[in-house]
């Protein structure tokens, strides 16, 4: 059975490298799932999680900040500005930055990127709900 060949790095460290069934992640265009055999892709990451489910079939979920991805021969190369496995994610720590940028934007305004991030890191340690 074909499998793809992943890596997930950022800025600071390789995060997570592996054998994977699928890979999910979320584009300008939206949600983009790639299985092996898939066609070459440079696309732009939006802050939203990553899901991987490996070769054994177990789920992995990185919270994606920025970044790029590309697809090509069955590689899957994952460039973020910043990236968290779940089971690194403080969830405390999570909530209150969330706390913290939700009161400094002002009633009417637009999630601020402080606001993504936060809720990208609770989603992702709370299992992707």
């Amino acid at each position: 059975m074909a499998e793809l060949e992943v890596a997930v790095v950022s800025a600071e460290r390789a995060v997570w490298q592996g054998h994977a069934k699928s890979v999910v992640a979320k584009t300008p265009d939206g949600e983009m799932g790639v299985l092996p055999g898939h066609a070459p892709v440079l696309a732009l990451l939006l802050e939203a999680p990553l899901r991987i489910e490996t070769a054994e079939g177990t789920k992995v979920l990185v919270a994606v900040h920025g970044g790029f991805f590309s697809v090509d021969s069955d590689r899957v190369n994952v460039i973020a500005e910043t990236a968290e496995l779940a089971e690194e994610i403080d969830v405390e720590r999570a909530k209150a930055a969330l706390a913290r940028a939700q009161q400094q934007t002002p009633e009417g305004e637009p999630e601020s990127r402080a606001a993504r991030r936060a809720e990208t890191r609770l989603t992702v340690a709370m299992g992707g709900r």
